[in-house]
């Protein structure tokens, strides 16, 4: 009789522990489930974005001006940590030719790092949701004046729905260019 008790209280308790660990996988499952449908606050977008701004700097540095302006948005905002800003495709395209074309000789950028991320939820209320294009290079640039700058800059690009830039906010100390437009 005790071996027939032990061995029902045996097969209790296999039988109570399987129902857990079912119990336990449809958790963890459903918990999966609901992890995958709701998308992260940020995530890595498509690498084209890296591709729109690296082509950027290759039209800014040849001077072709309106290329780069091919993937602005007509509404486009251009800021600069200084305060400044440029409203508008038209008034950012004048602002570069003018600058291209009468203040600086020649302008290259190198060693060059892009971010291509989606926030899919802000992580402020004054942020914009969508796509990010994050990137970091070295510029080098010569002036008319015979004169030449250097220096490391930040540049946030953020694109519209139609994938145009539709805002820009650019990092730079303005130390160094101020120095080398000194007469």
């Amino acid at each position: 009789m005790k071996k027939i008790l032990f061995c029902a209280f045996a097969c209790s308790a296999f039988v109570a522990c399987s129902n857990q660990q079912l119990a336990d996988e449809k958790s963890t499952t459903a918990t999966t489930a609901a992890t995958e449908t709701k998308p992260q606050a940020a995530e890595f977008a498509d690498a084209k974005y890296a591709d729109i701004g690296k082509k950027g700097l290759a039209a800014l540095s040849s001077g072709d001006i309106d290329a780069w302006m091919n993937d602005f948005a007509d509404g486009a905002k251009y800021y600069w940590n200084s305060g400044d800003s440029l409203i508008g495709k038209a008034a950012i395209a004048a602002y570069w030719k003018n600058r291209r074309t009468t203040v600086i000789d020649s302008i290259s950028y190198m060693n060059d790092i892009w971010l291509p991320v989606k926030v899919n939820e802000p992580q402020q209320k004054v942020q914009a949701p969508g796509v990010w294009l994050l990137g970091w290079y070295q510029v080098q640039a010569k002036y008319k004046n015979g004169k030449r700058m250097g220096q490391w800059i930040h540049t946030d690009y953020h694109f519209d729905a139609n994938d145009k830039i539709d805002q820009v906010i650019q990092y730079i100390d303005r130390a160094p260019i101020n120095a080398a437009l000194a007469k």
